[in-house]
């Protein structure tokens, strides 16, 4: 049985899809003002390999992740920059997809926009004010009655009263509590708006995630997950508009990624601790980045730091040490360790232990090459099929170990050096064998010799 660990009731349950074997997944995704940064990779990551070991149990799923492409942010930035908000937009859209690309991440089934669903947040406000969840003080504004839902706080474990506490209501709102939150903005002298019941304005961002979510997947779906700042007040929020409108259950199961921090430290540009994707990736191998996030539990705290991604690149040499020199063949063994990565991905995905697993497999394929090759070949074929997994070890071994090496070294000379001293160990001339293997090392080229031949890396 799966279980996943259900932040609304604080519990791990089994996963009991709606409808036959259909999981329903919507993932709150970027608001795309700025580049990724890790924070989002964080949750990009963990939703993937949610998403792929589903579908590896046989789940038919329909994964939803939303881009927010209207909100103050955007339209600050693009004024900030002197552009349309539209073409600020689709640049960092078009940025996003590539940094998810250079780690593995799939795309989404449905990936909704904000601005395509306006009419669909009128016809739910719409509702809310019919059934006296939502009122329109007359300024262009629409406000959400945080007071009258009854259960508000329930997945936070949030009380209305201690909100209550310091909440003011701004000068500009019209407000009557302060703890009631906006569904539609009244337009601004330059800011974009669309024409509703209400007048010229822009949805508020908590409701265009309940109108993209149920407009994708139905007024119940199975999972509701996102990153760990969300779960107040927008995953709150949403619970309370989407479950007044349509008086049902919004979401069976909500799941959310752990915090990154940065060397202890929350991340925050103050600190100067604030990196983009692409930042990141400029100085580690994609891969090195996905294993180190795969590597701790989706959600639990990571800690970002040198050392940290220092051993992630340890961890994915020795892997593919064991892969390299072995020829792809069909995976074959290996049963009793797919049970037990099934078993711990099977526990709310947790994936530190399935890597446990697979290092034990590495341990078995190092031995077996020296006793049974091809046993080795058809082990190593089964960690790679484990391994698609969390997106990792699906380079070719030297690719990976090799990697970096444009323009510190001639991949071309290095083989041809190589070549010329497997000659001369053919020829018995081990001075030259010997020469050859001193000239590749001042070069920072590190000879591994083995059973399918000498392949090469650059030395730390």
């Amino acid at each position: 049985m799966l279980t996943i660990y259900n932040t609304l009731s604080k519990t791990k349950e089994v996963l009991k899809p709606l409808e036959g074997n259909h999981v329903r997944m919507y993932v709150c995704g970027m608001t795309v003002y700025d580049f990724c940064h890790i924070g989002h990779a964080r949750v990009m990551v963990a939703f993937d390999v949610i998403a792929r070991w589903l579908r590896h149990r046989g789940y038919e799923l329909t994964y939803v992740r939303n881009i927010t492409d209207i909100d103050d942010k955007i339209i600050r930035r693009a004024q900030e920059n002197g552009e349309d908000f539209e073409v600020l937009v689709e640049r960092m859209i078009a940025a996003m997809h590539e940094d998810e690309a250079r780690l593995s991440v799939l795309r989404p089934d449905i990936e909704p926009r904000a601005t395509g669903h306006i009419p669909g947040m009128h016809e739910m406000i719409q509702t809310l004010i019919d059934k006296g969840f939502a009122y329109a003080p007359g300024n262009g504004d629409v406000y959400y009655r945080v007071g009258k839902f009854v259960g508000y706080g329930k997945l936070s474990r949030k009380k209305i009263e201690d909100l209550r506490i310091g909440a003011r209501i701004e000068v500009d709102e019209s407000k009557q509590d302060p703890l009631d939150f906006v569904l539609w903005k009244g337009a601004k002298p330059g800011e974009p708006s669309w024409m509703s019941p209400w007048g010229a304005g822009r949805p508020g961002w908590h409701i265009e995630c309940s109108v993209m979510s149920t407009c994708c997947l139905g007024e119940t779906f199975d999972i509701h997950g996102g990153g760990p700042d969300l779960v107040f007040p927008h995953h709150e929020n949403e619970i309370a508009q989407s479950e007044a409108a349509t008086g049902k259950l919004y979401a069976n199961a909500w799941m959310h990624a752990g915090a990154v921090r940065v060397d202890g430290e929350k991340m925050s540009k103050s600190l100067g601790n604030f990196f983009t994707i692409r930042e990141v990736l400029e100085k580690y191998h994609p891969e090195v980045v996905r294993y180190f996030l795969v590597s701790s539990q989706y959600r639990s705290p990571i800690n970002y730091s040198e050392d940290s991604l220092k051993e992630a690149k340890g961890a994915l040499e020795r892997f593919y040490h064991a892969l390299k020199g072995l020829p792809d063949v069909a995976a074959v063994g290996g049963d009793a360790y797919a049970e037990r990565f099934a078993d711990a991905m099977n526990d709310d995905f947790n994936s530190p232990e399935a890597c446990a697993v697979l290092f034990e497999m590495v341990r078995e394929i190092n031995r077996l090459r020296d006793t049974d090759f091809n046993a080795a070949a058809g082990l190593a074929a089964r960690l790679k099929e484990l391994a698609s997994v969390l997106g990792v070890l699906q380079l070719e071994p030297e690719a990976f170990l090799q990697a970096g090496a444009e323009g510190k070294v001639d991949a071309a000379e290095v083989d041809a050096l190589i070549a010329a001293r497997l000659q001369a160990r053919t020829d018995k001339n081990w001075a030259e064998s010997d020469r050859i293997r001193d000239q590749l090392t001042a070069m920072g080229v590190v000879l591994e010799d083995g059973k399918g031949g000498t392949t090469w890396r650059l030395a730390e």
